[in-house]
Protein backbone atom coordinates (compact mmCIF):
# COMPACT_ATOMS: atom_id res chain seq x y z
CA UNK A 1 0.00 0.00 0.00
CA UNK A 2 2.62 2.20 0.80
CA UNK A 3 4.40 2.00 -2.59
CA UNK A 4 0.95 2.66 -4.03
CA UNK A 5 0.55 5.43 -2.53
CA UNK A 6 4.18 6.61 -3.65
CA UNK A 7 3.07 6.13 -7.49
CA UNK A 8 -0.37 7.93 -6.50
CA UNK A 9 2.02 10.78 -5.10
CA UNK A 10 4.89 10.71 -7.86
CA UNK A 11 1.59 10.50 -10.77
CA UNK A 12 -0.08 13.81 -8.97
CA UNK A 13 2.76 15.56 -8.98
CA UNK A 14 4.02 14.97 -12.96
CA UNK A 15 -0.04 15.84 -13.64
CA UNK A 16 0.43 19.12 -11.90
CA UNK A 17 4.15 19.95 -13.77
CA UNK A 18 2.13 18.78 -16.42
CA UNK A 19 -0.84 21.61 -15.56
CA UNK A 20 1.70 24.17 -14.38
CA UNK A 21 3.60 23.65 -17.73
CA UNK A 22 1.15 22.71 -20.37
CA UNK A 23 3.33 23.70 -23.19
CA UNK A 24 6.03 21.17 -22.84
CA UNK A 25 3.43 17.92 -22.24
CA UNK A 26 4.24 15.19 -24.09
CA UNK A 27 0.95 14.32 -26.08
CA UNK A 28 -1.06 14.66 -28.95
CA UNK A 29 -2.90 17.47 -27.95
CA UNK A 30 -0.19 19.54 -26.43
CA UNK A 31 2.97 21.36 -28.63
CA UNK A 32 6.12 22.41 -26.47
CA UNK A 33 6.82 25.87 -27.25
CA UNK A 34 10.11 27.53 -27.82
CA UNK A 35 12.50 27.64 -24.77
CA UNK A 36 13.55 30.84 -24.91
CA UNK A 37 13.10 33.53 -27.48
CA UNK A 38 15.77 33.54 -30.66
CA UNK A 39 16.64 36.96 -30.52
CA UNK A 40 17.62 37.51 -26.93
CA UNK A 41 21.54 37.18 -26.19
CA UNK A 42 21.27 34.74 -23.13
CA UNK A 43 24.58 34.80 -21.30
CA UNK A 44 25.84 37.45 -23.21
CA UNK A 45 25.69 35.32 -26.74
CA UNK A 46 23.78 37.19 -29.26
CA UNK A 47 21.24 35.55 -31.21
CA UNK A 48 23.81 36.08 -35.05
CA UNK A 49 26.52 33.61 -32.79
CA UNK A 50 23.78 31.18 -31.98
CA UNK A 51 22.61 31.02 -35.69
CA UNK A 52 25.91 30.53 -36.78
CA UNK A 53 27.04 27.57 -34.61
CA UNK A 54 23.48 25.95 -35.66
CA UNK A 55 24.07 25.79 -38.86
CA UNK A 56 27.57 24.59 -38.24
CA UNK A 57 25.76 21.50 -36.33
CA UNK A 58 23.89 21.34 -39.93
CA UNK A 59 27.73 21.28 -42.04
CA UNK A 60 28.64 18.53 -39.20
CA UNK A 61 26.78 16.06 -41.58
CA UNK A 62 28.81 14.21 -44.23
CA UNK A 63 26.38 14.82 -46.55
CA UNK A 64 24.18 17.48 -47.96
CA UNK A 65 20.98 15.28 -47.27
CA UNK A 66 21.63 12.23 -45.50
CA UNK A 67 18.58 10.17 -44.40
CA UNK A 68 19.47 10.81 -40.47
CA UNK A 69 20.64 14.53 -40.89
CA UNK A 70 21.22 14.79 -37.13
CA UNK A 71 24.33 16.69 -36.44
CA UNK A 72 26.08 18.40 -33.72
CA UNK A 73 29.02 20.52 -32.56
CA UNK A 74 30.43 22.18 -29.31
CA UNK A 75 31.59 24.84 -28.72
CA UNK A 76 33.63 27.15 -26.19
CA UNK A 77 32.09 30.60 -26.15
CA UNK A 78 34.63 31.89 -23.62
CA UNK A 79 37.53 30.96 -25.93
CA UNK A 80 38.22 33.94 -28.51
CA UNK A 81 36.26 37.12 -28.89
CA UNK A 82 33.53 37.10 -31.10
CA UNK A 83 32.27 33.86 -32.20
CA UNK A 84 33.91 31.36 -29.60
CA UNK A 85 36.12 28.19 -30.64
CA UNK A 86 34.89 25.09 -32.16
CA UNK A 87 35.78 22.27 -29.78
CA UNK A 88 34.92 18.98 -31.67
CA UNK A 89 31.39 17.91 -34.00
CA UNK A 90 29.67 14.55 -34.58
CA UNK A 91 26.82 13.45 -36.89
CA UNK A 92 24.51 10.57 -36.46
CA UNK A 93 26.34 7.11 -37.74
CA UNK A 94 23.93 4.75 -36.86
CA UNK A 95 23.50 3.27 -40.06
CA UNK A 96 27.56 3.22 -40.92
CA UNK A 97 28.59 2.10 -37.63
CA UNK A 98 25.90 -0.13 -36.24
CA UNK A 99 25.94 1.16 -33.08
CA UNK A 100 22.35 2.20 -32.25
CA UNK A 101 23.30 4.78 -29.96
CA UNK A 102 25.75 7.01 -31.83
CA UNK A 103 23.55 9.67 -32.49
CA UNK A 104 24.98 13.17 -33.31
CA UNK A 105 25.14 14.32 -29.64
CA UNK A 106 26.78 10.95 -28.85
CA UNK A 107 29.02 10.98 -31.51
CA UNK A 108 30.23 14.90 -31.07
CA UNK A 109 31.13 14.12 -27.18
CA UNK A 110 33.08 10.81 -27.96
CA UNK A 111 34.96 12.83 -30.12
CA UNK A 112 35.54 15.78 -27.93
CA UNK A 113 36.70 13.46 -25.06
CA UNK A 114 39.30 12.02 -27.51
CA UNK A 115 40.38 15.49 -28.67
CA UNK A 116 40.47 16.73 -24.65
CA UNK A 117 42.60 13.94 -23.60
CA UNK A 118 44.87 13.82 -27.18
CA UNK A 119 48.45 14.18 -25.60
CA UNK A 120 49.32 15.44 -29.10
CA UNK A 121 46.31 17.76 -29.69
CA UNK A 122 45.80 21.09 -29.06
CA UNK A 123 44.45 20.57 -25.13
CA UNK A 124 46.46 17.88 -23.84
CA UNK A 125 44.40 17.30 -21.21
CA UNK A 126 43.84 14.75 -18.51
CA UNK A 127 40.49 12.85 -17.94
CA UNK A 128 39.69 14.38 -14.70
CA UNK A 129 40.19 18.06 -16.68
CA UNK A 130 38.45 17.05 -19.87
CA UNK A 131 35.96 16.39 -17.82
CA UNK A 132 35.76 19.72 -15.72
CA UNK A 133 36.21 21.53 -19.13
CA UNK A 134 32.93 20.25 -20.69
CA UNK A 135 30.92 22.38 -17.75
CA UNK A 136 32.80 25.30 -19.37
CA UNK A 137 31.45 24.36 -23.47
CA UNK A 138 27.98 24.85 -25.40
CA UNK A 139 26.09 21.63 -27.56
CA UNK A 140 24.34 22.92 -30.34
CA UNK A 141 22.55 20.11 -32.22
CA UNK A 142 20.09 20.93 -35.60
CA UNK A 143 17.18 18.40 -33.71
CA UNK A 144 15.97 18.18 -30.18
CA UNK A 145 17.85 15.43 -28.17
CA UNK A 146 16.61 12.13 -27.61
CA UNK A 147 16.16 11.36 -23.93
CA UNK A 148 19.32 8.66 -24.21
CA UNK A 149 21.12 12.20 -25.52
CA UNK A 150 19.48 14.78 -22.75
CA UNK A 151 20.72 12.54 -20.38
CA UNK A 152 24.44 12.21 -21.69
CA UNK A 153 24.45 16.07 -21.93
CA UNK A 154 23.52 16.45 -18.71
CA UNK A 155 25.38 13.70 -16.92
CA UNK A 156 28.69 15.77 -18.77
CA UNK A 157 27.31 19.04 -17.28
CA UNK A 158 27.40 20.97 -20.32
CA UNK A 159 27.07 24.92 -20.00
CA UNK A 160 24.67 25.36 -22.65
CA UNK A 161 22.65 23.07 -24.92
CA UNK A 162 20.98 24.27 -27.58
CA UNK A 163 18.83 22.69 -30.34
CA UNK A 164 16.81 23.84 -33.45
CA UNK A 165 13.94 21.57 -34.94
CA UNK A 166 11.56 20.25 -32.03
CA UNK A 167 10.82 16.68 -31.08
CA UNK A 168 7.37 18.06 -31.16
CA UNK A 169 8.34 18.73 -35.03
CA UNK A 170 10.44 15.55 -35.48
CA UNK A 171 6.92 13.84 -34.62
CA UNK A 172 4.61 15.48 -36.95
CA UNK A 173 7.30 14.94 -40.04
CA UNK A 174 6.65 11.16 -38.95
CA UNK A 175 10.06 10.38 -37.12
CA UNK A 176 9.54 7.86 -34.43
CA UNK A 177 10.27 9.46 -30.95
CA UNK A 178 10.69 8.73 -27.40
CA UNK A 179 8.36 11.47 -26.29
CA UNK A 180 10.34 12.85 -23.38
CA UNK A 181 11.66 16.37 -23.83
CA UNK A 182 14.62 17.54 -22.96
CA UNK A 183 12.84 20.15 -20.93
CA UNK A 184 11.69 17.44 -18.71
CA UNK A 185 15.35 15.63 -18.25
CA UNK A 186 16.72 18.64 -17.15
CA UNK A 187 14.03 19.48 -14.76
CA UNK A 188 14.43 15.84 -13.13
CA UNK A 189 18.01 16.32 -12.68
CA UNK A 190 18.46 18.80 -10.16
CA UNK A 191 20.43 16.42 -8.20
CA UNK A 192 23.79 16.91 -10.43
CA UNK A 193 26.18 18.66 -9.53
CA UNK A 194 26.33 21.08 -12.51
CA UNK A 195 23.44 22.80 -13.98
CA UNK A 196 22.60 23.48 -17.95
CA UNK A 197 20.92 26.39 -19.35
CA UNK A 198 18.63 25.14 -22.40
CA UNK A 199 17.79 26.71 -25.25
CA UNK A 200 15.27 25.73 -27.64
CA UNK A 201 14.07 25.73 -31.35
CA UNK A 202 17.12 27.94 -33.02
CA UNK A 203 17.00 28.60 -36.56
CA UNK A 204 14.48 26.09 -36.59
CA UNK A 205 13.32 27.96 -40.07
CA UNK A 206 16.55 26.16 -41.56
CA UNK A 207 16.57 23.17 -39.63
CA UNK A 208 13.08 21.82 -39.95
CA UNK A 209 14.10 21.23 -43.89
CA UNK A 210 16.37 18.84 -42.83
CA UNK A 211 13.75 15.91 -41.39
CA UNK A 212 10.73 17.54 -43.44
CA UNK A 213 11.40 15.38 -46.32
CA UNK A 214 11.95 11.80 -45.77
CA UNK A 215 8.16 10.64 -45.00
CA UNK A 216 6.67 12.96 -47.78
CA UNK A 217 7.16 12.67 -50.81
CA UNK A 218 5.63 16.14 -52.22
CA UNK A 219 8.72 17.93 -49.68
CA UNK A 220 11.28 19.49 -51.56
CA UNK A 221 14.62 18.35 -50.96
CA UNK A 222 17.41 20.49 -49.02
CA UNK A 223 19.09 22.71 -50.74
CA UNK A 224 22.42 21.14 -52.72
CA UNK A 225 19.82 17.68 -53.53
CA UNK A 226 17.17 15.88 -55.62
CA UNK A 227 15.12 13.14 -55.48
CA UNK A 228 16.63 10.16 -56.88
CA UNK A 229 13.98 6.70 -56.49
CA UNK A 230 11.60 8.36 -53.71
CA UNK A 231 14.73 9.95 -51.70
CA UNK A 232 17.32 13.02 -51.96
CA UNK A 233 20.58 12.54 -52.62
CA UNK A 234 23.10 15.26 -53.75
CA UNK A 235 22.93 17.18 -56.87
Amino acid sequence: MARASQFLALFAGIFTLGRAHPGHVRSLEAKQVPIGEPTLAINGIPPTTRSYWMRQATIALDAPCPFAAFGAVIVNHTANAGLGELVCSGANSNSKTGNPIMHGEMAAITNCSIILTDPNGPYKLTPAQALAALGDLSLYTNAESCPMCASAIRWAGFKEYIYGTSIDTLIEKGWGQIRISSLDVVAQSFDLSKPTRLLGEILTNETDPYFSWQFDPSYSCPKGCKRVSGTCKAA
